[in-house]
């Protein structure tokens, strides 16, 4: 498939930008698939003009009608899904079957909140004097500035555009500049729906040049972001001080709990199912484990066999079972984490180290006996790396557990009802799998605390924060 020249995407139309040039590699091999201009000042400030118009047209248009343009959006995404997953591959690295599923999510998600649109309810409240009449009404908050990442580059992006569209925002986003064809694939799926011009327009660039003056802009009345705690409390500080709304959707380092009831192998495999998955980049991924002492070697020796037997090659190829990573700067920190873990004497069982072909490509990686003092244990890694410690109790699997400055997700693996509830009550998690590791949802909320961010995506949790609340009382 040939790799399409990317834009920007302003008043629902692609448009070359003016500013800086930026090159999209490929990860695979780690060439160019491509350069664009990203936007200058100018394009900024057309967004910031297009969507102020767009909002003004969308926010206006019944919920029925919005629910029409997300559900053919869906529809056009399942169509197309082969063509959008591939684009995915190319920029992503990830192998096709993750892809293909991205996608299906991310339609998914357009089809959950089309459904939404149409229950932004208000009430009606006993009035106090005969006459008169007290009622809320639930009112889009006004246009979005939406940052999202390129580990999940369609459904990332669409977790933000559907409850803001559906709520009747409009939305200037910028998407990661490694990932922007399925960006702009997204886009023009929804204007051929009947999206109106303005209503969404994307922007690629310098990305501290584009969320500082866009987060600064009295155009935008929200601001939302997935990516790194450190890049949150940047925007957040820069929200923080214009007094706008936010929703922070940052980094994880989900602890996993291996119960002594478990089997040591069955719970090897499911881990292994999961954590590789996408090259381990992804913020909810189980990236710590502590395993009761008692089926600690057997849980070991079955998750290195596992790692070990994983092909990795490119996305494209059919026998691939893990993908490069995604970028440079990943393979660089991977090395680093191995190195850091080695010298505070872990075990390296499986994997640890680049793989010597062209590509971002890093060997699925198992790490024993890994102190809590190893950056591992304390870092979201990131990566396909998966660093393992033993306990003797439960208190001791809950402190290790939660001695973390994240909160996003957590999980367990037990076969003992009590225990799971235990554990589930006990983790300091805003989302918790108990023998599975799927808690990301269209219909679930899904959000952390602390160094994870504020706030929640997915459900109709995740539609409250595009909404204001007005009161009117007729006398």
């Amino acid at each position: 498939m040939t790799y399409p020249r990317p834009s920007l995407w302003i008043a629902g139309a692609a448009c070359r930008g003016t500013g800086p040039t930026i090159a999209v590699l490929d990860p695979a091999t780690g060439g160019a698939l491509a350069e664009f201009a990203g936007a200058s000042a100018d394009e900024i400030a057309r967004a910031e003009a297009a969507a102020a118009h767009g909002y003004r047209i969308w926010r206006a248009t019944p919920a029925p009608e919005r629910e029409r343009v997300l559900r053919l959006t869906a529809q056009a995404m399942r169509a197309d899904r082969s063509p959008m997953a591939a684009l995915i591959v190319q920029e992503n690295g990830k192998p096709m079957r993750e892809a293909l599923a991205e996608i299906d999510a991310a339609a998914d998600t357009f089809d959950f909140y089309a459904a939404e649109a149409r229950r932004s309810y208000g009430r009606t409240i006993p009035a106090r004097s005969p006459g008169t009449r007290m009622a809320t009404s639930r009112e889009p908050v006004g246009v979005v500035a939406a940052f999202s990442p390129w580990n999940f580059p369609a459904i990332n992006l669409v977790r933000k555009l559907a409850p803001a569209l559906a709520a009747g925002c409009a939305v200037i986003a910028k998407p990661a500049e490694e990932t922007p064809a399925t960006a702009l694939a997204i886009a023009n799926h929804l204007g051929q729906a009947g999206l109106p011009p303005g209503a969404l327009n994307l922007l690629f660039g310098d990305p501290a040049q584009i969320s500082s003056v866009l987060i600064a802009s009295p155009v935008i009345r929200k601001v939302t972001f997935t990516g790194s705690t450190a890049v949150g409390r940047q925007l957040a500080q820069q929200a923080g001080a214009a007094l706008k709304r936010c929703t922070m959707e940052l980094g994880g380092h989900a602890p996993t709990i291996i119960c002594a009831d478990a089997d040591p192998e069955a719970a090897a495999d499911l881990v292994a199912a999961a954590k590789f998955r996408n090259a381990g980049q992804s913020c909810n991924v189980a990236s710590r484990f502590y395993v009761h002492r008692s089926g600690y070697d057997r849980f070991l020796a079955r998750l290195a066999e596992r790692a070990r037997a994983i092909v990795v090659g490119p996305g494209s190829d059919d026998a691939t079972g893990m993908g490069p990573l995604s970028n440079a700067r990943r393979l660089d920190a991977m090395s680093v984490l191995v190195s850091d873990a080695a010298g505070a004497n872990a075990r390296v069982v499986a994997g640890g180290r680049p793989l010597e072909r062209p590509g971002f490509y890093f060997s699925p990686t198992v790490l024993a006996e890994v102190p809590a003092s190893a950056a591992v244990m304390r870092i979201e890694p990131f990566g396909p790396i998966a660093p393992v410690a033993a306990f003797d109790d439960l208190d001791e699997a809950l402190a290790l557990a939660n001695d973390s400055a994240f909160a996003l997700a957590g999980y367990v693996v037990t076969d003992h009802a009590p225990t799971a509830r235990r554990l589930a009550q006990g983790l300091n998690a805003g989302a918790i799998g108990v023998n599975t590791f799927t808690v990301a949802l269209p219909e679930v909320p899904f959000g952390g605390s602390g160094a994870s961010g504020w706030g929640h995506e997915g459900g109709p949790e995740g539609l409250e924060p595009y909404l204001l609340t007005r009161f009117v009382h007729e006398a």
